[in-house]
Order: C-alpha cells, then sequence, then structure tokens
C-alpha cells in the first residue's frame, strides 16, 4: 500500500467500522431512552465537533436565500426522520438485521437515479438490485420464506428499518444539488444542525429531556459513542479519506460496515451470528458490488 494513501485508507476503515457498531450503541441507547432523546442527544454531541472541523478548514458560510428552506427539507429527511426511523426500528429490530438492511441503500439509490434522474441501468446492476432484495428477504425472514405469507414476516422494526434504506436513497438523490455548490463537511453541518433542531420541537414537546438521567454507565457510554464518534469523528473521517481515494476506493469500505455489526452485535449484544444471515448478508453484498459496478 502506497505510503501517501495510509492515512484515508485508514480513516475510511475507521468510519465504517464506527458506523457498523453505532446500530448496537443505538439498541443499548433507546432501551433506556426514548428514540427521539437518542436522537437529540447524539446530535448535540456530535454538532459541535463537525462546526469545529468546518472552521478549522475555514469552509463555514450560512446557507443564502432559498438554501435554507432546502437544508431544511434535506435536514428533516436526512437527519429529523431518518434517525426517528432508525431509532425506533432498533426497539425491535436486530442490530445485525438493521445492517444488513441499510446496506442496501445503494440498489434504491440506482433505482431512484433510473427513475428520477433517468440515470441508466445496466443488466448488471439491475440483476444486482433483484439479488440484494432476495438477500434481505434472506435475512429478515431468518430463511423461512414462507413468513412472506403467513403473516410473521419481520418485525415491525424491520420494516422501519428498511423505510430508513429507501429514506436514505432520497436524502442522497437530494443531496447532490447542494453537494455540488458546497463542500461536503459544511453541507453535512448543516444538514445535521436544522435536522437536530427539527428533532428539538419534539424533545422539548414532549418532555424527553426528563428521560436523560436513566441513562446507565452502559446507556452514557453508547450516547457518547454515537456522538462523538459516529456523528463528529466518523463524518470527518469518511470526508478527508474521500477527498484523497476516488469514489469507488471509498465506497469499497462500506461493506465492511455490516459486518462489523455483525461480529460486535455478537459480542456486546448476543445475537446470534446464523448461517442463514451470513449467506443471505453476502448475497445483498454481492448484489450492492454488481449495483456500484461501472
Amino acid at each position: 500500500m502506497h505510503k501517501t494513501k495510509l492515512v484515508p485508507y485508514l480513516e475510511a476503515l475507521f468510519a465504517v467500522i464506527v458506523w457498523g457498531t453505532s446500530f448496537i450503541a443505538t439498541k443499548i441507547a433507546v432501551g433506556q431512552i426514548s428514540p427521539v432523546a437518542v436522537v437529540w442527544l447524539r446530535f448535540a454531541m456530535g454538532i459541535p465537533i463537525l462546526l469545529v472541523a468546518v472552521v478549522m478548514r475555514k469552509q463555514f458560510a450560512f446557507p443564502k436565500g432559498s438554501e435554507w428552506w432546502y437544508f431544511a427539507l434535506i435536514g428533516f429527511i436526512g437527519i429529523t426522520f431518518h434517525q426517528w426511523l432508525q431509532s425506533n426500528g432498533l426497539q425491535t429490530a436486530q442490530a445485525t438485521t438493521t445492517a444488513w438492511i441499510v446496506s442496501t441503500s445503494p440498489a434504491f439509490i440506482a433505482i431512484l437515479g433510473w427513475m428520477v434522474l433517468k440515470e441508466k441501468l445496466t443488466l448488471l446492476q439491475s440483476s444486482g438490485i433483484v439479488l440484494a432484495m432476495i438477500g434481505v428477504l434472506a435475512v429478515v425472514s431468518k430463511g423461512d420464506l414462507s413468513t412472506l405469507t403467513n403473516g410473521r414476516f419481520g418485525t415491525y422494526g424491520d420494516f422501519l428499518i428498511l423505510i430508513s434504506a429507501v429514506n436514505w436513497a432520497v436524502f442522497s438523490i437530494l443531496s447532490r444539488r447542494g453537494l455540488q455548490v458546497h463542500p461536503s463537511t459544511r453541507m453535512t453541518f448543516w444538514v445535521m444542525t436544522i435536522g437536530w433542531l427539527l428533532t428539538s420541537v419534539a424533545f422539548f414537546a414532549g418532555r424527553s429531556y426528563a428521560e436523560i438521567p436513566q441513562l446507565d454507565a452502559r446507556g452514557w457510554i453508547a450516547m457518547i459513542f454515537l456522538g462523538i464518534f459516529t456523528t463528529g469523528f466518523a463524518y470527518i473521517a469518511w470526508f478527508d479519506a474521500l477527498a484523497q481515494l476516488s469514489a469507488a476506493q471509498t465506497g469499497a469500505f462500506l461493506f465492511i460496515e455490516p459486518l462489523t455489526s455483525m461480529v460486535v452485535a455478537s459480542i456486546i449484544l448476543n445475537e446470534q451470528i446464523t448461517l442463514v444471515s451470513v449467506l443471505g448478508g453476502a448475497i445483498i453484498l454481492v448484489g450492492i458490488w454488481m449495483v456500484n459496478k461501472q
């Protein structure tokens, strides 16, 4: 490995390992306080770190005119609504299952790109989308596809996580316009900040702040990890890597994320690693590789 590429490779690896572990941390946190409180507290800790990074890179600037409405829209979709879906979903969905489902987002991005942006889908990409969906069915049904017809298919949380994967695809498509104008770190800061402010309405209206003392030591470790590492440092490391590596090189690291979740969930949450989840996950990863293949 070329010496000058070692740091961005390590940064990309750090980001995906942290993001893969975030599902376990979220599941621990929502076991002690409400999803709204988890989301609010997480971003309250992470946003100041992003602000420091934006200022140090001399990228800070306020949105102009209609950009406020644009950032409000994608902030609601990408932060307020997206985090609500995942936090509520993890109350009943397994962290491992969640990671595998979330990994299908590139497939939904490709579908939306074809439907909305009229981007071409090759036969290989289309086959990859179908394969990824078959993998999801295998993981969620735990190998028993008869659950599709008898009403026992997946948990309520599994469906929320699947919606979050589609929602992230919508967010990604809508974000393309802003990324043509703003540096990614600055845009991420404003999207997160506005999304967090929107979450604050529900947080204070529902008196969710009264739940925070319910966190024990394990809960606080989970929250600090989510706020400082997942929301703060991981995003900075990812964008640093993205600035020095190609999109394909950086994107390849995302395949490590669900594998990290599976291993960490088995250690911390005692979630069983089954042959079906491994095979279903492998099918998903092959499908997503086909979708991303140029």
